[in-house]
């Protein structure tokens, strides 16, 4: 990557490792902001289009607190026909399980015009996101940057001059209603690859400077410095160390990002892994070294692994290993969940299940019902915890047809559980697919991947408890399994699911239910919806 990468320290995604558990010292502040969510136009990619945006910005605003502080959102919603949610991804909500911003599972989602206030502490440093968890409206551009420092008297376990944000995302032409339909039709009708990479909200699709580089069609876009898709530029000083604070809040797409060799200007690339060409252009931003002027890099592109190149990918991320001195994982696990990941069909249509149940979420919010223990609001039976020792991995399933449910795994409170996501053929002979899979309300270790179908007899004495990452979110590899250990010690109602956002509208996901009993003080707005809200009227009336 050129004799100057090590200028640059490149901290992985928030989704990924966590570094620097790194608790408040002192005076944490209480910061309050005012958003608007609505429709706007905008040209994420030189071509406009509508996105969700947060008081007229796409990325909405980027929330910066320290570690310890609390974080009051007034989130108004101005869409006018559709709900709203907003998740706050990697934050773990303890004692506010209600502002995880789940629809159906943790709370209501928020009508036209209303306002809901989302409460929380920021407990960790370390570099976030949010994004709406309502349909599909991530896809639509409904997400942001959330950063959290160290505390006041605290220090980050590294040294550097200075940091840029930023985010990734991919970006669709076709509205996220027509993509929801065309997922929940017979046939499927599949959303197809993205049109372009965003970073920062910005991309170029089917102009000029994609032409150049071996992308897209000779037409023209407006790359002037005030257009909304010109790259942006991050401008260094030779000599110093950069952070970069790298999230990614892609709907579907897995990433490579690389940084090209050093000159006055030069390109960081984001380009898309792991799915067929065509693939979109890659997403751009120019980083400038003063005190030149910043301008179009006329080099090449960095180079990129291939978007078929797993075995990059698996290599890397075995590779990603915890800081020195951060906290191990407990020696054994309390409970084991093996989660076999299939494509299936219900009643014709092409779903995604976990061990042969498709989730579908119900109307009540799980931590209302399960509070006050409200009768028929969900699906009684708990999913299986595992799946048949003889299921062939290599092949489509012999039995393709699933069924859906709103059952929940329910854990015992301060156990240890240990999920084995195992990935499989989809229906589609000899096709299997990455996913990341994203844990709410806690924080997990990375014991292993590996290949084929794991084995405790094989596989068991490979998983690492020495120094295991801790993350919220990890990736199963095609026809391989990933090994994850997490203690149960956040009472709520926590998703866990493919982060892909139409593999989760497919029932990619399940619903893990800890210690309901032991959450107070639940906002009546958070969850007065459904039959909860029947029995606030009644109440309220009898």
């Amino acid at each position: 990557m050129g004799s100057s990468f090590h200028h640059f320290i490149l901290v992985i995604l928030c989704s990924s490792c966590l570094l620097g558990a790194v608790a408040a010292a002192s005076s944490p502040k209480t910061r309050h902001f005012r958003w608007e969510v609505a429709n706007m136009f905008w040209s994420p990619d030189c071509l406009e289009n509508v996105v969700m945006g947060i008081n007229g910005q796409f990325p909405g605003p980027t929330i910066r607190a320290k570690a310890g502080d609390t974080i009051v959102v007034h989130l108004t919603n101005k869409l006018h026909t559709e709900g709203l949610v907003i998740h706050w991804h990697g934050i773990r909500q303890f004692d506010t399980p209600w502002a995880d911003g789940t629809a159906s599972i943790s709370q209501c989602a928020i009508n036209p015009e209303e306002t809901f206030v989302y409460r929380f502490k920021v407990d960790k440093a370390g570099t976030y996101f949010y994004h709406g968890h309502y349909g599909m409206q991530r896809s639509a551009g409904l997400y942001g940057s959330l950063v959290v420092d160290v505390a006041d008297g605290e220090k980050e376990p590294f040294h550097y001059d200075g940091e840029f944000n930023v985010l990734l995302s991919d970006w669709w032409h076709k509205n996220v209603h027509e993509q929801e339909v065309g997922l929940s039709s017979k046939p499927l009708r599949w959303i197809g690859e993205p049109q372009s990479i965003l970073l920062n909200g910005r991309g170029q699709f089917n102009c000029s400077l994609a032409a150049r580089l071996g992308n897209g069609s000779s037409s023209l876009c407006s790359l002037r410095a005030d257009a909304q898709c010109a790259p942006q530029v991050l401008r260094v000083k030779p000599n110093k160390t950069y952070r970069l604070r790298i999230a990614s809040t892609t709907s579907l797409s897995s990433l490579n990002l690389a940084i090209g060799n050093p000159s006055k200007n030069y390109w960081i690339s984001v380009s898309q892994r792991g799915r067929k060409p065509p693939v979109p252009p890659p997403g751009l931003t120019i980083l400038n070294y003063l005190p030149n002027s910043p301008s179009v890099p006329t080099s090449a592109l960095p180079h990129s692994p291939a978007w078929d190149d797993i075995t990059a990918s698996k290599s890397f991320a075995n590779k990603i290993v915890a800081l020195l001195g951060l906290p191990t994982p407990p020696i054994r696990h309390d409970r084991r969940i093996f989660m076999l990941n299939t494509q299936n069909r219900i009643d014709g249509f092409i779903k995604w299940s976990i061990n042969n149940i498709s989730l579908v979420l119900p109307s009540t919010p799980y931590l209302g019902s399960i509070k006050y223990k409200l009768k028929g609001a969900f699906d009684n039976k708990s999913p299986p915890e595992t799946f048949s020792s003889n299921y062939d991995i290599r092949i489509p399933p012999v039995n393709p047809n699933a069924t859906q449910s709103s059952g929940i795994y329910k854990i015992e409170f301060n156990t240890t559980v240990d999920v084995i996501l195992q990935n499989t053929n989809a229906l589609a002979a000899n096709v299997s697919e990455i996913h990341p899979w994203h844990l709410h309300g806690h924080d997990f270790w990375v014991l292993g991947y590996g290949e084929g179908k794991y084995s405790e007899e094989k596989h068991g004495k490979q998983l690492n408890l020495k120094n295991p990452p801790l993350r919220n979110t990890v990736v199963i590899f095609p026809y391989g399994w990933t090994v994850i250990r997490f203690v149960a010690d956040n009472p709520g109602v926590w998703a866990f699911h493919c982060h892909i956002e139409p593999h989760l509208h497919m029932g990619m996901g399940v619903i893990f239910a800890e210690a309901v009993d032991r959450v107070k003080n639940i906002p009546d707005e958070a969850i007065a919806c459904g039959q909860t809200g029947k029995m606030f009227v009644h109440n309220h009336h009898g």
